[in-house]
């Protein structure tokens, strides 16, 4: 029998956003850094997940910071720190908490997109040499990792998977759900180097017991980054061949 996952997020669901419409226009980011640390997870991958999904199998763990230069509400970086899943047979990156700089940001994120962020201090420093990341919350520093001895490849060396965020949704009352968000890439720029996580506290991610066990790859990346319209939901207590909810799309003039 394929593993699913076992966490109740229902109990975590307090603090993720309140989505009370589910029809947003696609986001440009353009220009955005893009840095990706992938590890192989230790901890209990199957009590990270929910019932919908089944683990990866090696179990990852996928450090994710964006760098917004511009944007309708200024520059911004969000960090997001996602479990290696799969909804049915396709990737997916269970994201339950995730930081931003930037309070108007943060909003936006949280309201159109349901990421369950907060605000923190991030920082993303990529330079000839290596790219730097970090975020601080109350003082304490919760991530800290680089990608180190950057060699130049091409964008169709790098793959992104498409993120699960927890979130609530108002309709017919209150459901605690997974919105899948897919952001289209236009890649300007790409290298690959050797990841390190020199800290992370996994309490603050809400991924108890995680930890970034062993060194896969790393990815900086400068891209068009585009946030999609919403068209997938996943129902996290469900079976999984009957977890995944197909929204409507706007049909052309």
């Amino acid at each position: 029998m394929p593993l699913t996952g076992t966490r109740d997020l229902s109990t975590i669901a307090d603090s993720a956003p309140l989505l009370t419409s589910l029809e947003t226009e696609p986001w440009e980011l353009k220009g955005a850094q893009h840095l990706q640390l992938h590890y192989e997870l230790g901890g209990d991958r199957q009590a990270l997940l929910p019932p919908a999904l089944h683990p990866s199998i090696p179990p990852t763990l996928l450090v994710n910071v964006t760098h917004a230069p511009d944007s309708e509400v200024g520059a911004f970086t969000l960090a997001t720190v996602r479990v290696g899943c799969r909804a049915g047979a396709r990737p997916r990156g269970l994201l339950v908490r995730g930081y931003c700089d930037s309070a108007s940001a943060t909003s936006v994120l949280r309201e159109r997109w349901g990421f369950p962020v907060d605000l923190a201090d991030v920082h993303l420093d990529p330079s000839y040499a290596r790219a730097t990341t970090s975020v601080t919350l109350d003082g304490a520093t919760i991530l800290a990792g680089e990608l180190v001895d950057p060699q130049p490849i091409t964008g169709a060396d790098v793959q992104y998977m498409a993120t699960l965020a927890l979130a609530r949704v108002a309709r017919d009352g209150e459901e605690t759900l997974l919105i899948q968000v897919d952001p289209d890439y236009t890649f300007d720029r790409a290298q690959r180097g050797v990841p390190r996580l020199t800290a992370f506290d996994a309490e603050a991610w809400n991924l108890p017991g995680a930890s970034g066990a062993h060194p896969i790859s790393a990815s900086l990346t400068t891209v068009d980054m585009t946030l999609p319209r919403l068209r997938y939901l996943v129902h996290p207590d469900r079976d999984p061949l009957k977890a995944v909810e197909r929204l409507p799309q706007p049909q052309p003039a």
